[in-house]
């Protein structure tokens, strides 16, 4: 097999690499794409041209297009301008600049995680609507329907404190020795290491949100 020979290395001083682009300078660039993504939405929004506002604003057409594209940085005088001639303030131009990016947890109707409980039966189900990434639970919100008021429960205990807010039906719910009558917008919140349950369901088909708040105990 055929070996290529490596090339001699060139004489002379060793070209040095070029020096990195300082942070600063990465964001104002930055700044410069979302102050310009910003004045081209609202300007588009409103149904005007580049020449519109270039024109009220009094600045050059091609200056406003390069902004827009975030190509160039502007004075804030210029800025204040253009935001002017949109309707916007320059607090509402900046609003959102530098914002963390955030990561809900969307659940859509229905597509709540159905679970089985202790005790669960045909006619009363559990959608799970959140689930934690991480080693330990911290909160579990869920949706519980019921609708077989022959139904007998048992009761349930667990670490943290639990919350209800019932959004149909009309159930007497039991925590401890005492029993309480939950109808819409009611809610109960208590010790989850209490026995606590459905005690009698009184009007069908129930249904309520229960959210268990972990917190440090688990």
């Amino acid at each position: 097999m055929a070996t290529r020979k490596a090339k001699p290395k060139a004489a002379g001083k060793a070209a040095r690499p070029a020096a990195p682009e300082p942070a600063a300078h990465a964001e104002d660039r930055n700044l410069d794409q979302h102050i310009g993504h910003v004045l081209r939405e609202k300007r588009q929004a409103q149904s005007l041209t580049i020449a519109d506002v270039a024109d009220l604003a009094g600045v050059s057409r091609g200056m406003l297009s390069k902004i827009e594209n975030g190509q160039v940085s502007t004075s804030l005088e210029t800025l204040r301008k253009l935001s002017g001639v949109l309707g916007m303030t320059l607090a509402q131009l900046f609003k959102n600049f530098d914002v963390p990016e955030g990561g809900a947890q969307h659940v859509k109707s229905g597509e709540g995680l159905e679970v089985v409980r202790r005790g669960t039966r045909r006619g009363h189900t559990y959608h799970l609507l959140a689930y934690d990434q991480g080693p330990r639970k911290q909160v579990e919100p869920f949706l519980i329907t019921m609708d077989d008021a022959s139904e007998v429960f048992p009761t349930f205990t667990h670490p943290g404190t639990e919350f209800i807010y019932m959004l149909e039906g009309r159930i007497e719910y039991r925590h401890g020795r005492n029993t309480y009558l939950l109808e819409p917008g009611d809610s109960l919140t208590f010790k989850g290491s209490i026995p606590h349950g459905p005690e009698r369901l009184l009007e069908v088909p129930i249904r309520f949100l229960a959210v268990i708040n972990y917190g440090d105990e688990e």
